[in-house]
């Protein structure tokens, strides 16, 4: 680890949060349509509906098959991200470096009160950091390499103080029950507007014919889509709430001075990355693009820390 400017930091800064993010949400969604499919063909979907032809019975099938979806999801999100990120868990600290970083997690983990979670490193030139898992006792905390041989101790310190705090916060689980909620309505309202598309085009009695089934898919998917801004508003939200968290643990001056290095990169990142601890420092998109973004704009952040009084 050595201090210094961190500019691969702050171009692969953009890439994991989000990128865990998009791939919960996608899995999630990917779980909804199956089970809505498997529920058509089983002729589960028609049963229920017939079964409970109120608009009651509806929203308590909706709400079954949303948050199994969203807990689907969240009992796979540490294997998925173990997997896809080729996350080597630290069992015996190897060398200096993994003894510290060891130390460091722990340290914040008795702090904030919860279980000592996993320690990981997953190689990547790019300096990147994540916290994950289904319980925050039973947490994977991971850095990359490139983390690890970029930056300086109190750098390191105050992005696993961040992440850390996402941990101690419950943002996974959290996110899951918004997540479970905003299913729930996205199935609900695609099988009411189903059924009227269907009576409308092909007079069935029922409801329930090709429109219906088709209908509901598509909407679905678009619904989903545009219902993933009020995810987009917690992970925004959750992003001060750790910063504040990594504050109180790493100290103030070493948070700021994180999202300030990230400021002072001047170069475009690519439309195709997404952001980790850091965040986006390119331009910040307005009107409804900046409803769907992950991370809040890395000025607020600073001015929000400044605002906390913490040493």
């Amino acid at each position: 680890m050595k201090g210094g400017y961190v500019t691969p930091y702050a171009r692969g800064s953009q890439k994991l949060a989000m990128k865990r993010i998009v791939l919960f949400l996608a899995t999630n969604l990917a779980i909804v349509l199956v089970l809505s499919i498997v529920a058509r063909v089983t002729g589960l979907d028609q049963w229920l509906a017939v079964r409970g032809s109120s608009l009651s019975g509806l929203l308590v099938f909706a709400a079954f098959f949303g948050f199994a979806g969203s807990f689907i999801s969240l009992a796979l999100s540490k294997w998925m991200a173990k997997t896809s990120m080729g996350v080597r868990v630290i069992r015996q600290p190897a060398n200096a470096a993994e003894q510290w970083l060891v130390t460091a997690v722990a340290n914040h983990a008795r702090a904030v009160g919860i279980g000592m979670p996993e320690v990981g490193i997953f190689e990547s030139p790019e300096p990147n950091a994540f916290a994950t898992g289904a319980r925050r006792n039973a947490a994977l905390v991971a850095v990359s390499t490139g983390l690890l041989q970029r930056m300086n101790q109190q750098e390191v310190d105050a992005v696993l103080g961040h992440e850390i705090s996402h941990v101690a916060n419950g943002d996974m689980v959290t996110l899951t029950l918004i997540q479970g909620v905003v299913n729930t309505f996205v199935i609900f309202l695609a099988r009411v507007i189903g059924n009227i598309v269907d009576r409308a085009l092909f007079r069935s009695d029922d409801g329930r014919g090709p429109a219906y089934f088709i209908t509901v898919i598509v909407l679905q998917l678009l619904l989903g889509i545009l219902a993933n801004m009020l995810v987009m508003w917690f992970s925004r939200w959750r992003e001060f709430r750790a910063d504040r968290g990594g504050a109180q643990l790493a100290g103030t001056g070493n948070m700021i001075a994180a999202l300030e290095r990230l400021k002072s990169v001047h170069e475009p990142l690519p439309s195709q990355q997404f952001a980790a601890f850091g965040i986006a420092t390119g331009p910040v998109p307005g009107g409804i693009m900046r409803l769907f973004m992950s991370h809040p704009p890395i000025d607020e952040r600073i001015a929000a820390l400044q605002t906390l009084g913490i040493r």
